[in-house]
């Protein structure tokens, strides 16, 4: 990997301009730095903008070496997908059985509730 500091956002914006979009991971509205993913012909590139640090435009050799660079991005920033996919079917299947209890559940008829009021 090769780093260089960008002083100016419009320089890594021109940048951004010609490149390939890949991902965007982080947002400068919410957080201190975002980092843009991207190609242009065979040069894999993360253009780094920071409101707190130095701005980076960083060329991997590989698209190998992109993806782990990506993958660390999402982790930094809290995006990364849950390594133990267990977790997320848990909580599919919880809703699940919430909504077959909603389904299974007394129907209610407005005439009742009318004369309770």
């Amino acid at each position: 990997m090769q780093e260089i500091e960008i002083m100016s956002w419009l320089t890594l914006d021109a940048i951004k301009k010609k490149a390939k979009i890949v991902e965007t991971v982080g947002n400068l509205q919410t957080g201190h730095s975002m980092s843009v993913f991207g190609t242009i012909e065979e040069d894999y590139l993360e253009l780094c903008y920071s409101d707190s640090v130095a701005n980076t435009l960083r060329r991997y050799e590989d698209r190998d070496e992109f993806d782990a660079a990506l993958e660390e991005r999402k982790e930094e920033d809290g995006e990364a997908k849950y390594e133990d996919e267990r977790d997320c079917d848990e909580d599919e299947e919880d809703e699940e059985e919430e909504e077959n209890e909603e389904e299974d559940g007394e129907e209610l008829d407005a005439e009742d509730e009318s004369d309770s009021y």
